[in-house]
């Protein structure tokens, strides 16, 4: 039997690659024969480069030392090159909300040092790039990120503005004529958020309490978002744009980068569908693990498992094989999962199993998991 084990993080408890293992090491204990691939998931968000490297072996992880953090610190960052000259950037690396420790600065955390990363890998002769944009502790806009390939913006008075959201309220002028131009191979933006970039679906407002910001703080960072569009133009309405603070709106209108679903692209780098398609059985799960009686409803972004979202007329629901047990009292019964058949006539397909809570999984995995972020 071939098993394809291929979960996306649970944030809080463990990383898609630890998930991925413990299921399989789980799945061998009791069936040694059976043949098991592990492709460890990501939306473009945090462990990006940890699946990318995960899967390609041949992939060189680059240090890119003395990058500037989110609050001014000095932090390691490291992008992925792959042997075509793709760079896979992680923002959260040089520019998430964990760095930031427990003081937040929503009005002055910058993606700086993202920017750095990123220039670190134009010089090393990446001809594209990939951008997972998740987990960021500012809402620039961007910015911090394109003062390091060369944008410049300056206030009334011909001063350039400092880092940060909270001073984009004050640009007066924007310089883009010596801005480092996109790769050739183009830029493609990974997350796995559709919030606009303004409004109260926007950037500011969704998601900059999450980062510190109180209604004072969101108003301003709203207003700062506003002011850049006005200034860079582009589609600040598009869907995505505000995510990772609006750097995906930043992007897509200095460089025109593209956003895309991040499932969907990582899967691709991992090369998922082939892994599927000879599989017998694939296992799945993302999110986070809450106890039952803490359980959430799904937040409006919520969508299916990685590997339904790479072919979804090719993936249901099955119920994990259980071994004989004592039946339960019916209070402490657990429901039978609902199963989701293929359609009729598409032929043999390999059924996803998502990953429950108590089945093969380390108990530290009923930790409660903190918020999601952009």
């Amino acid at each position: 039997m071939k098993v394809v084990f291929a979960p996306d993080s649970f944030k809080g408890t463990v990383t898609a690659a630890d998930a991925a293992r413990a299921l399989a090491d789980g799945w061998h204990s009791i069936r040694p024969d059976d043949h098991l691939t592990i492709r460890p998931m990501a939306d473009g968000g945090e462990g990006t480069l940890a699946a990318v490297a995960a899967a390609h072996p041949v992939t060189s992880l680059l240090r890119v030392g003395g990058c500037t953090g989110p609050d001014g610190r000095t932090v390691d960052g490291e992008y992925a090159l792959l042997p075509d000259g793709t760079a896979v950037v992680e923002l959260a690396t040089a520019s998430g909300l964990p760095l930031m420790g427990p003081r937040l600065a929503p009005l002055t955390a910058t993606t700086r040092g993202t920017g750095e990363i990123i220039a670190a890998a134009l010089d090393h002769g990446a001809t594209r790039l990939l951008l997972g944009l998740g987990g960021s502790a500012s809402t620039d806009g961007g910015t911090g990120l394109l003062h390091v390939l060369g944008l410049r913006l300056f206030d009334v008075a011909g001063a350039p503005l400092p880092d940060g959201g909270g001073a984009l309220a004050r640009a007066h002028r924007i310089e883009c004529g010596g801005l480092r131009p996109a790769p050739p191979g183009g830029v493609q933006l990974l997350t796995d958020v559709t919030n606009p970039l303004l409004g109260p679906d926007g950037a500011a407002a969704v998601y900059g309490p999450q980062k510190g910001a109180g209604p004072e703080e969101t108003a301003r960072l709203e207003a700062g978002l506003t002011r850049l569009s006005e200034l860079l133009g582009g589609a600040p309405e598009r869907a995505g744009a505000g995510a990772a603070g609006g750097t995906a709106y930043g992007l897509a209108a200095t460089w025109g980068a593209a956003i895309t679903p991040g499932a969907a692209a990582v899967a691709d780098l991992l090369r998922l569908d082939e892994a599927i398609a000879s599989a017998d059985l694939v296992v799945t799960g993302e999110g986070r693990f809450v106890p039952p009686a803490c359980a959430e409803r799904p937040s409006a972004r919520s969508s299916p498992a990685p590997p339904a979202r790479v072919s979804p007329r090719r993936w249901w629901q099955a119920s994990p094989p259980t071994r004989p047990r004592s039946p339960s009292p019916p209070s402490q019964a657990r429901p039978t999962p609902p199963v989701r058949r293929p359609p009729t006539g598409s032929g043999r397909q390999a059924p996803v199993w998502p990953a429950r809570r108590g089945s093969m999984l380390p108990k530290t995995w009923g930790r409660r998991a903190g918020p999601q972020s952009d």
